[in-house]
């Protein structure tokens, strides 16, 4: 017996249908990775109580302890010994002249020990609240989006953005990053950090406590 013979509409609909295969499992084989990286590390756990606690000292009860926890995860992934390539140290990723500034605002952090679990999550809660009041937004949501931002990238450059905008609403200021002092390259990194944040790893913190949603 020979091999069956197609016509021409037959074969393009094989190849279709070899193609969506070939697709399906090239999905198959990376979305279990993402998903498996979008989890709450181990590490995470023993320091759940400790942000809490600081959290709501520094804000209050109804502080946003999803968002400081999607904070820290994306920094460091919960490693206190973490060290940028730019030296930038523990769960919060501070650099030395910043974990010796913060002590200005907050002397509890006068120690400047970056690598100390407990320091880096008062540090991290303490200077997002310096930077949500320097800030503007429409919505308790952009204003954080706008304080993370500056948290990774600077205030000023948040600042000179929103002069170029001649705006605080949010989409407004990104739209300006790279047309004040702050150069294009960097605003892929800077753009990407809230979202990833807000966004992304949020959700998978919202069982430890409040969260702030778009």
């Amino acid at each position: 017996m020979g091999w069956p013979r197609f016509t021409k509409e037959q074969r393009q609909e094989l190849w279709a249908t070899l193609i969506i295969g070939l697709i399906a499992l090239a999905i198959g084989a990376f979305w279990p990775s993402q998903a498996h990286a979008q989890t709450i590390p181990r590490a995470a756990l023993k320091y759940r109580a400790d942000l809490t606690r600081e959290a709501r000292q520094v804000w209050g009860l109804n502080a946003p302890i999803a968002v400081f926890a999607a904070q820290i995860h994306q920094e460091s992934g919960w490693n206190p010994q973490a060290v940028s390539r730019v030296g930038a140290r523990g769960m919060a990723q501070f650099m030395p002249a910043t974990a010796q500034w913060i002590a200005s605002i907050d002397p509890a952090l006068a120690s400047g020990e970056a690598t100390n679990p407990r320091w880096a999550i008062r540090a991290l809660v303490r200077y997002d609240d310096w930077l949500v009041k320097r800030v503007q937004g429409a919505s308790e949501f952009d204003r954080l989006w706008a304080a993370l931002r500056a948290y990774n990238g600077g205030l000023g450059h948040w600042q000179m953005e929103a002069k170029a905008a001649q705006s605080t609403q949010r989409q407004a200021v990104d739209a300006a990053c790279g047309k004040a002092k702050r150069h294009a390259s960097f605003c892929p990194e800077n753009l990407g950090y809230p979202r990833r944040i807000l966004i992304v790893l949020q959700p998978l913190y919202l069982g430890w406590g409040s969260g702030v949603l778009a």
